[in-house]
């Protein structure tokens, strides 16, 4: 057995983060040497039922994964440390012992106190009174929701296509944040896509996004006040008049994963149900460092399907961290289709890309579909799909420090909107 394995986790003295056995030097957070035996006493040894735990900034405690918020002081777990799995890998366990279908690192959220009312049978959206339908499976709105500031020409026609986006913003703060969203803002008025499933959104991104012009056009599935009591979090946003949202939580997650479901209406065609998710992530974390989670994952898209598929014209699309090696076939029912597999046969596909995506060429070698749109279209047909978000934004750059054996080397890489390439899709009429 290797040594990375038998020998225990340690904890850092100074900021009490669990490293890795592999982290034999100094701890990854702060830097500070490994304790010795004179400096500490013995090493902290995690055994395999405990949880993975994040250390708070402000006061250096341990918070198990639920927690989006310190159990002492009530920090909130900063999104700008959540690190991707490539960036833990040059200083974590050995590469030669990681599956190549991790992707990134995602830290669960905590239910909040508002979390409840979500699981009764009337919330109140907008002003509005929301009823759950357990045959829809989704939230019917009293109230019709008001669509916001819809051109005639956005409006659409019987003869018009429409179009959906779905991307994972990258909830990562500390990478030239706002130059990030106003990219991903420009990709929007470039193509006005009808429908936006995003994944990833923190409270500061939704900010950002909120002030834009573009956002006054779109009717959006999350208020102001909800956004502020979420670490990060799926949301919905039509250019076109919603029935209804509604979301839904998954029976088995531990990181506070959800369906986002919207009923919408688009003028001249049939009634339209459009839904995200960001399904349950590879967690390479302490103790075993091999958390993959695709059990969990499998049973979500299950889950998912099962909702979904009672309407006859459904969209699904998201960061579903779905690998086929591992996971196996997405579960799709009848007259279901993934929509990339129908439309662009042959190509590959990979949304999370260290080879396409030079932002992330520091790290280790990833390429991964992570992100697909699937479809149940009876009174829709496919038009085409097409990434976006795959150029640098220009003259932005940011410096990446790399281990290569025992030197760090500094590497200036471009910037992109996100880690994540998004996916356009366009329905054409049928």
């Amino acid at each position: 057995m290797s040594s990375s394995s038998s020998s225990p986790s340690w904890s850092c003295t100074k900021c009490t983060f669990l490293n890795s056995p592999s982290q034999k030097l100094k701890c990854i957070i702060c830097l500070a040497p490994v304790p010795t035996p004179s400096s500490s006493s013995l090493p902290l040894s995690v055994s395999s039922n405990d949880e993975p735990k994040w250390a708070c900034k402000g006061c250096t405690f341990l918070n198990t994964y639920k927690n989006s918020v310190c159990d002492i002081c009530g920090t909130r777990s900063p999104t700008s440390s959540l690190l991707g799995f490539d960036e833990l890998t040059d200083s974590g366990p050995e590469s030669s012992n990681l599956d190549s279908s991790v992707g990134s690192v995602f830290f669960p959220l905590r239910r909040c106190s508002k979390r409840k009312a979500m699981d009764d049978d009337v919330v109140e959206v907008d002003g509005g009174s929301v009823v759950k339908s357990e045959s829809m499976g989704f939230m019917k709105k009293n109230k019709e929701i008001e669509t916001k500031g819809v051109a005639s020409s956005d409006a659409g026609t019987a003869s018009s296509s429409l179009k959906i986006l779905s991307y994972n913003v990258w909830f990562r703060e500390d990478l030239e944040l706002i130059c990030r969203m106003k990219a991903i803002g420009n990709i929007i008025q470039l193509h006005s896509p009808h429908l936006i499933c995003f994944q990833e959104v923190t409270p500061e991104i939704y900010d950002i996004f909120s002030k834009t012009n573009w956002w006054k056009a779109y009717s959006c599935s999350v208020s102001v006040d909800v956004a502020h009591t979420k670490a990060y979090f799926c949301m919905l946003l039509s250019k076109v008049g919603v029935k209804s949202f509604s979301c839904k939580s998954f029976r088995n997650s531990i990181m506070g994963r959800e369906l986002s479901v919207a009923e919408v209406e688009v003028p001249g065609r049939k009634p339209l149900v459009f839904a995200t998710s960001h399904l349950e992530s590879p967690c390479p974390g302490p103790p075993k460092y091999d958390q993959m989670f695709s059990r969990e994952r499998v049973q979500q898209a299950q889950e998912a399907i099962e909702i979904l598929k009672a309407n006859t014209n459904v969209v699904f699309g998201g960061d579903m961290n779905w690998d086929d090696k591992l996971d196996g076939r997405f579960p799709l029912a009848d007259k279901w289709v993934d929509v990339w597999e129908v439309l662009r046969p042959g190509d590959l596909g990979f949304t999370y890309d260290t080879k396409a995506n030079p932002m992330l060429s520091g790290n280790r070698s990833l390429r991964k579909r992570l992100d697909r749109i699937f479809c149940r279209l009876d009174d829709y047909k496919l038009g085409r799909i097409e990434m976006v978000g795959i150029e640098a934004i220009p003259g932005l750059s940011y410096v990446k420090e790399k281990r290569v054996k025992s030197a760090i080397k500094e590497l200036e890489l471009p910037v992109l909107p996100s880690d994540h390439f998004g996916l356009l899709l366009t329905l054409s009429p049928k």
